[in-house]
């Protein structure tokens, strides 16, 4: 059986919280300049706010995984599934913040949270699996 390390943990959530702020710097700068309310100011409150939180909440997530899933054949159904719960997690937090960096929970919040449910579970998707190729942090148990 392999055991992940808490470093792993803390690694793989650094290198997914860059990816997923710059989308959601790119998604808040779009949507928000698509409504004609364009603010680098507000993509960047956005995305600060969620790089700390969600990272903690990350964290969590990760390793409640880990207690599910005791082996490293981590399926592609089993990486859907960590990316559906991950999603479910993630968009609710990015409405949240959204909401109140923006001052009202409007279309705006809205149409960032569900942008980035699409955009986000294709990005989480592929980084599971290339994760799942690292050794970074795996120990073997006897």
């Amino acid at each position: 059986m392999i055991n992940e390390s808490h470093e792993r943990s803390i690694v793989k959530g650094i290198s997914w919280r860059i990816i997923a702020t710059t989308d959601t710097f790119l998604v808040v700068f779009i949507i928000t300049c698509l409504l004609d309310q364009c603010s680098v100011e507000n993509a960047l409150k956005i995305g600060g706010i969620e790089f700390f939180l969600k990272l903690l909440i990350y964290y969590g997530h990760e390793r409640v995984w880990i207690q599910f899933i005791k082996s490293f054949t981590f399926s592609k159904q089993q990486s859907l599934l960590k990316t559906i719960s991950w999603r479910f997690l993630a968009t609710t937090t990015t409405f949240l913040i959204s909401g109140a960096v923006l001052n009202e929970f409007n279309q705006i919040a809205l149409f960032i949270a569900l942008l980035e449910l699409i955009s986000k579970f294709i990005l989480y998707y592929i980084h599971e699996r290339i994760w799942i190729k690292i050794p970074l942090g795996l120990k073997k148990n006897n």
